[in-house]
């Protein structure tokens, strides 16, 4: 995570909360008071934004330390302490309910993420998330999915080629849209891997006959046709399954030997993992 993004992001998150002052810290807290706080967590599962918090904790106030007691992606259970934060009184309660959302929300993600991972354990498949994230927030929220044991599919609409449903409605077809891609990957001399959405498996079949891809995403197969998707594509290219997976059908999908699953309520259905920060 690139420190100087993270040091933006705080410092406008901060500044969304503070406007012309904390007036309720400033109307009862002289400035010179200093105190020392711990996080608290109230829910079981995995920790993530330790580091972005004591980051946060510092671009606020240069002066405030911070003690690390439990580090990202440990299984957490309620009652744990994360870490203590030290230093004057003011800049704690200033920093308090974006470190808790930061923490909050990172830690939601990593849970859930690690429930999927743990449900398609033994077997190839590997978990992604997709760019169905908050504005503004994504590079936190993906972070957040490594820790859960995840990986990233793209960081955004530049590091990838993914030829979607309307990319080849666009383009006149699959073989159109793949033959345009390759050639303006070699006239702009970039090389990136090219992933295509395939609706049936007609889709996949015209796919397969055109080939010059990376990967295969099938997207909203069911069980029994992904099986027989993975089948014919063979070692040829990386298959993808998305589209409506769950917790409850993820491991039947994977068991279908797809290389990854893509999980978009990874970043987009969040439940926060259940913490404060309490002062000492």
């Amino acid at each position: 995570m690139e420190n100087r993004v993270l040091r933006e992001f705080i410092l406008r998150s901060i500044g969304e909360d503070l406007g012309d002052g904390d007036h309720s810290s400033l109307a009862c807290i002289p400035w010179e008071a200093v105190g020392k706080a711990r996080l608290l967590i109230k829910e079981e599962g995995i920790l993530a934004g330790v580091d972005v918090a004591c980051k946060a904790f510092t671009a606020i106030d240069d002066t405030l330390k911070c003690e690390i007691l439990i580090k990202d992606g440990s299984s957490v259970k309620p009652g744990d302490i994360a870490f203590h934060v030290s230093g004057r009184q003011q800049s704690i309660l200033k920093s308090e309910r974006l470190v808790l959302n930061i923490m909050q929300r990172m830690s939601g993600i990593a849970t859930s993420t690690n429930q999927y991972v743990s449900r398609v354990s033994g077997l190839k498949a590997k978990i992604l998330d997709t760019r169905k994230t908050t504005p503004g927030l994504r590079f936190l929220e993906k972070e957040a999915v490594r820790i859960g044991g995840g990986l990233n599919h793209r960081m955004g609409l530049f590091d990838m080629i993914m030829l979607k449903d309307n990319h080849i409605v666009y383009a006149g077809g699959i073989e159109q849209a793949i033959q345009k891609t390759r050639d303006y990957l070699k006239k702009n001399n970039r090389k990136l891997k090219i992933e295509i959405e395939a609706r049936n498996l007609d889709d996949l079949n015209k796919i397969l006959s055109v080939g010059g891809v990376n990967r295969i995403m099938l997207d909203n197969f069911n069980i029994e046709d992904t099986f027989a998707a993975v089948k014919l594509v063979g070692d040829r290219y990386e298959t993808e399954s998305s589209g409506g997976i769950t917790l409850e059908t993820v491991r039947a999908y994977a068991e279908c030997g797809v290389d990854f699953i893509s999980v978009g309520a990874l970043t987009h259905h969040i439940k926060s993992l259940d913490m404060s920060l309490k002062a000492e």
